[in-house]
């Protein structure tokens, strides 16, 4: 049996009457996600057994930036804000982590400090594994490694997507996309596509212009349009998008238009 191998240490954290468990909901959140899915059984049971379950409060710190990284993790419920701040002092807004993603293993192996801040954005449970025990799972799971290289591979991918945008497309498109990824992420599950649904999120202009890379008064501007043409509601720290095939329409026809325009500039610079 794999228990037999775990040392004193992991092996201690084997009391379940002593520590709070997953609820169902929280347990089903990470067994929902894409990559933990793909595991083998025994491999996701370990990390269910051995796994440190903690509950946040909104704001409540999670990692904090410079500190020593000491805890691979997922959000189980809730979600997690991460943000980083400038040598100049500036704070800005990086991600929102939903249930079922795994953050930090690249902290853990590397040994250093943690290079972001992550506070629960509303009431957040955490489940985390030591770095002992991660390192104790990657010597008795030979595929979890490969697994992880997996998992790190899709995140170059999408930070490929992201500069991708950042470099052609306009802001109303870039917009219209991160609408659209946290009301899928974050938004109420009963929404179908073309039917009304709220971002499950209270995000201000600032953090939205942070995580597009513009201005909140060009943000302000694109939402402020958005909602004349009723293709959202904006409330006080919250968006409702009441016309989603209109908002999908959009961001397509704002793609197909930065690349026709990206490929006749080139052509037109092109030597004749």
């Amino acid at each position: 049996m794999y228990a037999t191998t775990l040392p004193e240490s992991a092996a201690s954290l084997e009391h379940p009457l002593q520590r709070p468990l997953l609820s169902p909901a929280e347990r089903e959140a990470i067994n929902r996600g894409r990559w933990f899915a793909a595991l083998t059984p025994s491999l996701r049971h370990d990390i269910f057994r051995l796994g440190r379950v903690t509950r946040y409060a909104h704001g409540q710190a999670i990692v904090l930036q410079g500190e020593p990284a000491q805890d691979w993790f997922a959000c189980a419920s809730g979600a997690i804000r991460f943000r980083r701040t400038t040598p100049a002092g500036k704070q800005v807004t990086l991600a929102y982590v939903e249930p079922g993603i795994w953050v930090g293993e690249a902290e853990v192996l590397h040994g250093g400090p943690n290079t972001y801040d992550g506070h629960a954005h509303g009431p957040t449970t955490v489940l985390s594994l030591a770095e002992g025990v991660f390192r104790q799972l990657l010597r008795a799971h030979p595929e979890f490694g490969e697994a992880l290289l997996t998992l790190q591979a899709r995140r170059m991918r999408y930070l490929y997507w992201m500069m991708e945008d950042m470099a052609t497309l306009p802001l109303r498109a870039r917009l219209a996309k991160q609408l659209l990824h946290v009301l899928r992420r974050f938004g109420e599950r009963a929404a179908m596509p073309g039917q009304r649904g709220a971002i499950g999120l209270s995000l201000v202009q600032d953090e939205l212009a942070q995580l597009l890379g513009g201005s909140r008064q060009r943000i302000n501007v694109e939402l402020k349009w958005m909602e004349r043409e009723g293709i959202i509601g904006i409330h006080q720290r919250s968006i409702v998008v009441y016309q989603q095939d209109q908002l999908e329409a959009l961001a397509q026809q704002e793609v197909s238009d930065a690349r026709a325009e990206t490929m006749g500039g080139s052509q037109g610079n092109s030597p004749r």
